[in-house]
């Protein structure tokens, strides 16, 4: 057997990241820049294939990873050929040379030193890949038998359910092995991040550190408001810094274990760092990345006065959403950013949807406002600007989903945008700015396949669901870290299905036939991309000022004075049962090859009105069907008070849209810019409503879902979702990351808030 199964970290280089894995093979290279890291030594790569070959377990073990791979989207029979897989490596235990090498490293270390011994796999921590926080790190490790144990659980580590699901969605085919890092526990008594660029703007001109009190794990896992301070590489000014509120701290108690110590409100609200000890971590972090020579993510730790450098990786998720444009660009016109990106193009100026022939592809587009018919002109937009709207409009929920820059409010751009005009659209900041930046790409703020997990990397009780509304982005949706679709949008889908006419004008020609076929075809696509995943079908919710807008509408659609709040939803559906009728023909057709499709009821006000509206519902061949959910949206305030009513009469699901809900609890115009400063979905009267509806929903035993994008972008409305007991959150899907990122930071603070309040029972 070889000889060779540990080496000192100081020894390694990124040459030897295949033996010793990207975390090693980093530290080792810290090491060589002279930056301050902890001693230590990594159990090599050979330790783990020799060990598994030893015990006669190696082609058992790769052959069911292989076929664990193939089932990723069988949670239940995935999660048990993982748990046989980690119970395979422990039982293999390790040969007596490999036990004595690391025993013999251990030593060297000193009289039994307290240590972390963390995952080091073959992969780990690339630029284009992170394994962060998925294999096992065990900290506070001290003894010989006890290094020995952890070890061997890091090794089973390899086939954790989250670990096995990113190696597949990432194309990782080869049989994973594991390296080891042991190294001296820092005795931390202040600790945090540092990212060498902004990972919110992506600015690569200043360093972000955040820390904490105590061990990093909170600042890792959220479970307390870190300080946050921004320096600039160039200068080492400290350019803002933030004081967050951090109510405890972890730190190593004396029997070896962690403990968790409650802070006072002064020592909460005190600073972690000085200005010299920020500049210092801020400075440590630009040596690591000059050595490395890519943007890096550091975990720092300061003890008896030294700060330490105890992890590094690359950064792996820049460029997800614009970066910022110099100020050298004049700026034109300024409005609300709703959605995050950049593009560059020639500015096509189109106040009638009749002109859309006129916009050319990859042309900026810009419009008072548009509506379901501008779907075909919008997609041939690199961006888009409007003159009107708010966050949830018509034209940022479409920009969205078709992964293109979109400022909104813009009050002037159809005046002040001249046709020919080459911009940049920054949806970041909500800015136009004058000629093209460097290079002009656009940089789409929707995940593409491949650079997202399959299966999630954060395991939440709370599931994430995407809202979707475009069957041609279905495949790509699919493919993100998401448990299926919580908000399939029936108008985008019409429109494309109607081809700019009003139904009744299909039915007045007999071509009925052919919008279900439409409409069947579409929504199967969906269904099928997200199999077995549920695909929660709205059904259709024009108003009147839509349908007025389709060809022969003005012989069907009354005009109204306020179509937000008119004729709508299901009342809708009762008043015209037989267009109500194709659509419920279209999902019974899809359901035959997809039962995973199911249906919700938008705009529900009364009780009267859903009872006829699921009258209709039954008498179909839908209704007929075994297995099908019903659902309503929860956008109408009365809701609070029917709920019980709706679940007595078969509602078994039930979804906070609360943009509509914001509109009408506080009577806010969600599409006007005017009143953008007053449409708040975290006000205190909305959340109250969420609340109870949440409340209600888990007393009866259904389902409480929220279309809406603030959980992304608002970590607070997040938190309180799930201490209410939200089941499931559905977002755009550029953002569903990020909210699932937020969802699991709040699912940790409740369990450690659970955990010492049992703590405290106990003593």
């Amino acid at each position: 057997m070889p000889s060779r199964y540990v080496e000192d970290i100081a020894g390694l280089r990124m040459a030897d990241a295949e033996e010793a894995g990207g975390k090693g093979a980093n530290m080792g290279e810290m090491v060589a820049a002279g930056l301050p890291v902890p001693p230590g030594f990594v159990v090599l790569r050979v330790s783990y294939l020799e060990s598994m070959a030893a015990a006669g377990v190696a082609d058992e073990l790769n052959a069911a990873h292989r076929e664990t791979m193939l089932h990723a989207r069988e949670p239940g029979r995935f999660d048990e050929m993982c748990d046989k897989m980690r119970a395979l490596v422990l039982h293999a235990g390790m040969p007596d040379d490999v036990r004595e090498r690391i025993v013999m490293a251990y030593r060297a270390m000193g009289s039994n030193v307290n240590v972390a011994v963390r995952s080091s796999a073959t992969g780990e921590d690339g630029a284009d890949a992170s394994f962060a926080g998925m294999n096992a790190t065990f900290t506070n490790i001290s003894g010989e038998a006890e290094v020995v144990d952890a070890v061997q659980r890091c090794w089973a580590s390899l086939f954790g359910a989250r670990v096995v699901a990113y190696r597949a969605s990432r194309g990782f085919s080869a049989d994973p092995a594991m390296a080891v890092v042991v190294q001296q526990m820092i005795a931390s008594e202040r600790s945090g991040v540092a990212f060498t660029a902004d990972p919110t703007t992506d600015e690569t001109d200043r360093v972000v550190v955040e820390g904490a009190f105590g061990q990093g794990e909170v600042v890792v896992s959220g479970s307390v408001e870190p300080d946050t301070y921004v320096v600039s590489k160039e200068t080492g000014e400290i350019i803002s810094r933030r004081i967050g509120h951090k109510s405890f701290k972890i730190v190593r108690g004396a029997d070896g274990t962690d403990q968790t110590v409650q802070l006072s409100e002064a020592e909460a609200d005190s600073p972690v760092l000085n200005d010299d000890e920020v500049r210092t971590i801020a400075d440590i972090a630009v040596r690591s990345e000059r050595h490395a020579g890519s943007p890096q993510d550091t975990e720092w730790a300061i003890a008896d006065g030294k700060t330490w450098i105890v992890q590094t990786r690359p950064i792996t998720t820049l460029h997800r959403v614009g970066k910022p444009v110099p100020e050298t660009h004049d700026v034109l016109v300024q409005g609300l950013p709703a959605v995050p990106g950049e593009a560059s193009g020639t500015v096509r100026v189109l106040l009638d949807v009749a002109d859309g022939g006129r916009l050319q592809d990859g042309e900026v587009l810009v419009a008072q406002m548009t509506n379901p018919d501008w779907l075909p002109t919008m997609r041939r937009a690199s961006a888009l600007v409007t003159d009107t709207g708010g966050m949830t409009c018509h034209a940022a929920i479409v920009a969205r989903e078709l992964g293109v820059p979109c400022i909104v409010g813009a009050r002037t751009a159809t005046k002040d945008l001249k046709d020919g005009t080459v911009v940049t659209v920054d949806g970041t900041h909500g800015r136009v700015l004058a000629g093209r930046t460097t290079g002009g790409a656009q940089t789409a703020p929707v995940a593409q396949p491949g650079a997202v997990t399959a299966v999630a990397a954060e395991v939440t009780a709370t599931k994430v669901y995407v809202n979707v509304a475009m069957p041609d982005k279905a495949e790509q949706a699919a493919e993100l870290d998401v448990d299926g679709v919580g908000l399939l949008r029936a108008e985008l889908i019409l429109e494309d299905a109607l081809h700019n006419r009003h139904p009744r004008d299909l039915i007045a020609h007999g071509e009925q036939d052919s919008l279900v076929d439409s409409l069947a075809g579409a929504v199967g696509r969906v269904a099928a991309a997200f199999a077995p995943r549920p695909v929660v079908y709205r059904a259709s919710d024009f108003r009147t000022n839509e349908f007025r807008n389709l060809k022969g509408g003005d012989l069907y659609e009354p005009e109204e004075h306020n179509p937000m709040i008119g004729f709508r939803g299901c009342y809708r559906y009762i008043s015209n049962p037989d267009l109500f009728d194709l659509e419920l023909k279209a999902l019974a057709r899809v359901r035959e090859q997809n039962p995973n499709l199911h249906l919700m009821i938008p705009f529900v006000r009364t009780k009267w009105e859903l009872e006829k509206c699921l009258e209709l519902v039954d008498a179909s061949p839908l209704g007929r069907q075994r297995g099908l959910h019903r659902w309503v949206m929860a956008e109408v305030p009365s809701v609070v008070y029917w709920l019980p009513e709706y679940v007595g009469m078969g509602i078994d699901g039930v979804s906070i849209g609360s943009n509509d809900l914001t509109q009408l609890v506080l009577g806010v115009d969600r599409d006007s810019d005017l009143c953008a400063e007053l449409y708040d979905e975290s006000d205190a009267a909305v959340l109250d409503a969420i609340g109870r509806i949440i409340t209600t929903a888990r007393k009866l035993g259904i389902t409480a879902s929220l279309c809406g994008q603030a959980p992304s972008s608002r970590p607070d409305f997040a938190e309180h979702l799930v201490r209410a007991g939200i089941t499931s959150i559905s977002v755009t899907p550029d953002v569903a990351q990020k909210t699932r990122r937020n969802v699991a930071a709040a699912e940790r603070r409740l369990l450690l808030e659970s955990a010492r309040g049992r703590d405290s029972d106990l003593r």
